[in-house]
Protein backbone atom coordinates (compact mmCIF):
# COMPACT_ATOMS: atom_id res chain seq x y z
CA UNK A 1 0.00 0.00 0.00
CA UNK A 2 1.22 3.49 -0.81
CA UNK A 3 -0.23 6.83 0.26
CA UNK A 4 0.23 9.74 -2.13
CA UNK A 5 -0.34 13.37 -1.14
CA UNK A 6 -1.54 16.11 -3.50
CA UNK A 7 -1.76 19.56 -1.87
CA UNK A 8 -4.47 21.88 -3.19
CA UNK A 9 -5.22 25.53 -2.47
CA UNK A 10 -8.85 25.47 -3.69
CA UNK A 11 -10.36 25.12 -0.22
CA UNK A 12 -10.36 28.32 1.78
CA UNK A 13 -6.85 29.12 0.49
CA UNK A 14 -5.42 26.79 3.15
CA UNK A 15 -2.35 25.86 1.09
CA UNK A 16 -0.91 29.19 -0.10
CA UNK A 17 2.69 28.15 0.64
CA UNK A 18 5.22 26.85 -1.86
CA UNK A 19 5.53 23.13 -2.51
CA UNK A 20 8.73 22.98 -0.44
CA UNK A 21 7.08 24.80 2.48
CA UNK A 22 4.04 22.50 2.36
CA UNK A 23 6.28 19.42 2.42
CA UNK A 24 8.36 20.76 5.32
CA UNK A 25 5.20 21.58 7.31
CA UNK A 26 3.70 18.13 6.65
CA UNK A 27 6.89 16.39 7.73
CA UNK A 28 7.44 18.56 10.82
CA UNK A 29 3.85 18.68 12.02
CA UNK A 30 2.48 15.28 10.97
CA UNK A 31 5.60 13.16 10.40
CA UNK A 32 4.52 12.57 6.79
CA UNK A 33 6.67 9.90 5.20
CA UNK A 34 4.77 9.30 1.96
CA UNK A 35 5.33 10.96 -1.42
CA UNK A 36 4.01 14.51 -1.62
CA UNK A 37 3.48 15.95 -5.08
CA UNK A 38 3.31 19.52 -6.32
CA UNK A 39 0.23 21.58 -5.54
CA UNK A 40 -2.62 20.96 -8.01
CA UNK A 41 -6.26 21.80 -8.65
CA UNK A 42 -8.72 19.00 -7.97
CA UNK A 43 -11.93 20.71 -9.14
CA UNK A 44 -12.90 22.86 -12.10
CA UNK A 45 -11.56 23.26 -15.61
CA UNK A 46 -7.95 23.13 -14.43
CA UNK A 47 -8.32 19.93 -12.37
CA UNK A 48 -5.29 17.66 -12.67
CA UNK A 49 -5.82 14.70 -15.02
CA UNK A 50 -5.57 12.27 -12.09
CA UNK A 51 -8.48 13.97 -10.33
CA UNK A 52 -10.49 14.20 -13.52
CA UNK A 53 -10.12 10.43 -13.82
CA UNK A 54 -10.85 9.74 -10.12
CA UNK A 55 -14.02 11.83 -10.31
CA UNK A 56 -15.15 9.99 -13.44
CA UNK A 57 -14.87 6.74 -11.48
CA UNK A 58 -16.76 8.09 -8.46
CA UNK A 59 -18.60 11.23 -9.63
CA UNK A 60 -18.75 14.47 -7.70
CA UNK A 61 -16.59 17.45 -6.96
CA UNK A 62 -14.27 17.31 -3.99
CA UNK A 63 -15.71 19.41 -1.20
CA UNK A 64 -12.69 19.89 1.03
CA UNK A 65 -9.04 18.99 1.60
CA UNK A 66 -8.20 15.50 2.82
CA UNK A 67 -10.66 13.69 0.57
CA UNK A 68 -9.10 10.29 -0.02
CA UNK A 69 -9.46 7.60 -2.68
CA UNK A 70 -8.67 3.92 -2.32
CA UNK A 71 -7.34 2.43 -5.56
CA UNK A 72 -6.43 -1.25 -5.83
CA UNK A 73 -3.22 -2.52 -7.49
CA UNK A 74 -5.10 -3.05 -10.76
CA UNK A 75 -6.04 0.65 -10.85
CA UNK A 76 -9.70 0.19 -9.91
CA UNK A 77 -11.10 2.97 -7.72
CA UNK A 78 -12.64 1.12 -4.78
CA UNK A 79 -13.93 3.90 -2.56
CA UNK A 80 -13.87 7.62 -1.92
CA UNK A 81 -13.47 8.77 1.70
CA UNK A 82 -14.66 12.17 2.84
CA UNK A 83 -12.27 14.31 4.93
CA UNK A 84 -13.92 13.43 8.24
CA UNK A 85 -13.65 9.66 7.72
CA UNK A 86 -11.12 8.11 10.06
CA UNK A 87 -7.98 6.13 9.27
CA UNK A 88 -9.77 3.20 10.93
CA UNK A 89 -12.50 3.32 8.26
CA UNK A 90 -9.85 3.24 5.58
CA UNK A 91 -8.15 0.34 7.37
CA UNK A 92 -11.41 -1.61 7.31
CA UNK A 93 -11.76 -1.02 3.56
CA UNK A 94 -8.16 -2.14 3.05
CA UNK A 95 -8.79 -5.31 5.07
CA UNK A 96 -11.70 -6.11 2.77
CA UNK A 97 -9.31 -6.08 -0.20
CA UNK A 98 -6.99 -8.68 1.32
Amino acid sequence: MTVLGFPCNQFGAQEPASNDEILAFAKDRFDVNFPMFAKIDVNGDQAAPLYQWLKMQIPGDIGWNFTKYLVNPKGDVIKRFDPQETPEAIGEALADLL
